[in-house]
């Protein structure tokens, strides 16, 4: 029996703010050498299949991505390409084997100016919310210091 992929909504220029969880809720990010790698990967994926990306946060199971894509099926691809690299790369450095994460990201498009800054937000607060700080500004990685202090990174395109 063949099973049926229902395609993923995320035509060019439509914001989309995706979730990526680890495999069984497993931890995907160890260490701050893994977050950077991690998004040192998503750097080179958004140049690579030309998404603008705009928001972010790497908790220990999970990440959230507001990112832009400029061409159909850029999203997919970019996402596709950042897990590959980072699971090989994280396999080696921790010594295992096999997938890393569940399946298919979750996206869901972004179809108002009012929602963008809404999921912006709800990204960058997710430490917050999830108990590990009392303020976005103590948790390093995210994008909330770019948005809330104007200190410039290099993943960030404004919207």
């Amino acid at each position: 029996m063949l099973a049926l992929v229902r395609r993923r909504f995320a035509p060019p220029r439509l914001p989309q703010h995706v979730v990526h969880r680890g495999n069984d809720r497993v931890i995907v990010f160890k260490s701050d050498h893994d977050r950077a790698n991690y998004l040192d990967c998503l750097m080179r994926a958004t140049r690579r299949y030309e998404c603008a990306l705009h928001a972010y946060v790497l908790m220990d199971n999970h990440l959230h991505i507001l990112a832009t894509p400029r061409a159909a099926g850029a999203l997919s691809r970019m996402m596709q390409w950042t897990a590959s690299r980072y699971t090989i790369a994280f396999n080696d450095q921790h010594v295992r084997s096999g997938t890393l994460w569940e399946g298919r990201f979750f996206s869901s498009a972004i179809t108002s100016e009012r929602y963008l800054v809404v999921c912006q937000r709800y990204i960058e607060l997710n430490p917050v919310r999830a108990g590990l700080v009392r303020s976005p500004a103590e948790f390093g990685w995210s994008s909330y210091p770019h948005h809330a202090f104007g200190i410039s990174d290099p993943l960030i395109t404004e919207h």
